[in-house]
């Protein structure tokens, strides 16, 4: 399993014979090198979007129409998505799972808000959400936009994610405390890779606060378009 890292929500995820660009956001995006865009999608077959915000959502209709691949994220926006025609869709609802060859994509909570605001005005995009994929053995939990909530406690004990990329730079979701609480408190994460942060400077800069309160756990702080291996 290899991930890439685009700055803020983005990655590209290498996985079961799969690539999955998650909340892939390069125009706007002050951390992403303009240049590499070629090389972070080549290859990509799906694109997953846990809500419909400018910062995870606004490339997905060039990419999609560009790469002529499917987008996996909530019914009503992928209902928007659809309504433009040239785009195709895999829209589904909490608690659904799409397969992917060998990987299974299983869409759960988050606690957060979603609309369309990059094009001129707010319109409705359906819940946000988060992901669990299964593959290669491991169970890889993608927390979207959230704060804690109960329901991580049965996401944790169901699906058992050993690997988390948890949203953790504070102001529009969990900071890295509550990110450190949610994650010794309902999960059993070997791996924890931060994301939502380092972008602006509201954001928190470092996860260095998220790894002290983790001890026994690695986290991971990728670069900016360093593949690594999980």
């Amino acid at each position: 399993m290899k991930l890439t890292w685009f700055g803020h929500s983005g990655f590209r995820l290498e996985i079961g014979g799969q690539v999955l660009l998650v909340d892939p956001w390069f125009t706007g995006n002050p951390v992403f090198p303009e240049d590499r865009r070629a090389e972070a999608i080549s290859g990509a077959t799906h694109i997953l979007l846990t809500h419909g915000h400018g910062d995870h959502a606004a490339d997905t209709p060039t990419l999609a129409a560009e790469l002529e691949i499917p987008v996996i994220c909530i019914h009503e926006l992928s209902e928007i998505f659809t309504a433009r025609g040239g785009i195709e869709t895999m829209g589904m609802g909490k608690g659904g799972t799409i397969s992917l060859g060998d990987v299974a994509v299983t869409m759960v909570n988050a606690v957060h808000s979603s609309s369309m605001d990059f094009e001129g005005g707010i319109r409705y995009a359906g819940d946000p959400a988060g992901f669990m994929i299964a593959g290669e053995g491991h169970v890889l939990y993608v927390s979207g936009d959230t704060d804690i909530m109960a329901d991580m406690a049965w996401m944790g004990e169901l699906h058992k994610p050993d690997i988390g990329i948890l949203c953790c730079g504070g102001h529009y979701t969990m900071d890295m405390e509550r990110a450190a609480f949610a994650a010794r408190t309902y999960f059993d994460f070997k791996t924890i890779v931060p994301c939502h942060y380092k972008t602006f400077p509201i954001l928190a800069q470092t996860a260095a606060p998220l790894a002290d309160l983790l001890p026994g756990v690695e986290v991971r702080e990728l670069e900016v378009m360093e593949p690594t291996e999980l």
